[in-house]
């Protein structure tokens, strides 16, 4: 029997607009979702790919808000790794669409 509650409910890849403290950066970025049953929540990340603008802004790890084309959230950009990408987290609704049977 699948445990269905770890599948993932939804996965974009594409254009995205990072906002930090006000300055937005565009950046291309790969995102998943998938409900967590152990807190009930919705919880989505990925890689952001790199983009020496945004290393400039952030350096290691900031608060930001990520849009894509109508929607957008609050998510944390974690430490770049050694392709100087950076993690993005974060919980409740994506940034991007979801299917009305994944929502």
């Amino acid at each position: 029997m699948a445990d269905q509650d770890h599948d993932h409910d939804g996965e974009y890849e594409g254009p995205a607009t990072i906002v930090v403290d006000g300055t937005e950066v565009v950046v291309e970025v790969r995102l998943g979702c998938h409900h967590e049953p152990f807190d009930g929540k919705l919880h989505w990340a990925g890689r952001v790919k790199a983009e020496p603008r945004l290393a400039e802004l952030v350096g290691t790890g900031a608060d930001v808000e990520v849009r894509t084309e109508g929607h957008s959230a609050t998510g944390r950009l974690g430490d770049a790794d050694l392709w100087d990408r950076y993690r993005l987290t974060g919980t409740g609704r994506p940034p991007f669409a979801l299917d009305v049977a994944d929502a």
